[in-house]
């Protein structure tokens, strides 16, 4: 049988053909991707947000760890949702109308990814009706709003609005972030929560599905 330590280390360690390799092997070999996902590689990511957090991981080896833990993903998201498995919760994400960048936001998403959840990336310059309109058919949890300029982030609280207007607001949660974004803010606003880091975000987002 193989050895799956690897894979956890390949994910820390963003060796990504390595973590394909051996996840393929274990899947060829019959193991449930859920041992896969649920013991080796969501413990890596959560590894990778703890360094990060200590200031012993950046945002350069943050992106090639989760990169390696899409590549591993990719391969067993099929299986699992063949046999029907639960994800931790279901986030839809995007950036606020009249904003481009994506680089912050594309990290949240690959870290929600390897903390379990099932992730939609609605992309950018994300109209308020579209946020709305994907959390109804996809029925998410958790809408996650990402805005990099002061000038857009007026677009967070129409977001929110729009939510309310919809009738949706009390079925999900909202969390906010980016480069200029505070908690501060985020109350301001009526979000429910916010993160200033991708790992912190993963822990939020956890909370926020326990709630």
């Amino acid at each position: 049988m193989t050895d799956l330590k690897p894979l956890y280390t390949a994910i820390l360690e963003g060796d990504a053909p390595t973590a394909k390799a051996v996840t393929q092997k274990a899947i060829d070999e019959g193991i449930d991707p859920q041992v896969l996902l649920n013991e080796y590689m969501i413990p890596a990511m959560d590894e990778v947000g703890r360094l990060f957090e200590a200031n012993e991981y950046f945002v350069p080896e943050l992106l090639i760890a989760a990169r390696a833990m899409k590549g591993a993903l990719e391969i067993i998201k099929p299986i699992l949702v063949g046999t029907g498995a639960k994800p931790v919760g279901r986030v839809v994400i995007g950036t606020v109308r009249g904003d481009l960048h994506d680089i912050g936001k594309n990290l949240v998403a690959a870290m929600l990814e390897g903390g379990g959840f099932e992730v939609i990336d609605l992309g950018v310059d994300v109209s308020p009706e579209r946020f709305v309109q994907t959390v109804q058919e996809k029925n998410a949890q958790i809408v996650a709003v990402s805005a990099l300029l002061t000038t857009t982030m007026p677009g967070m609280k129409t977001t929110i609005e729009a939510l309310k207007e919809a009738g949706i607001r009390d079925k999900v949660k909202v969390m906010i972030g980016g480069a200029p974004v505070t908690q501060r803010y985020a109350d301001e606003i009526g979000a429910d929560g916010f993160s200033d880091n991708a790992s912190g975000a993963v822990r939020v987002a956890r909370e926020l599905v326990a709630a």
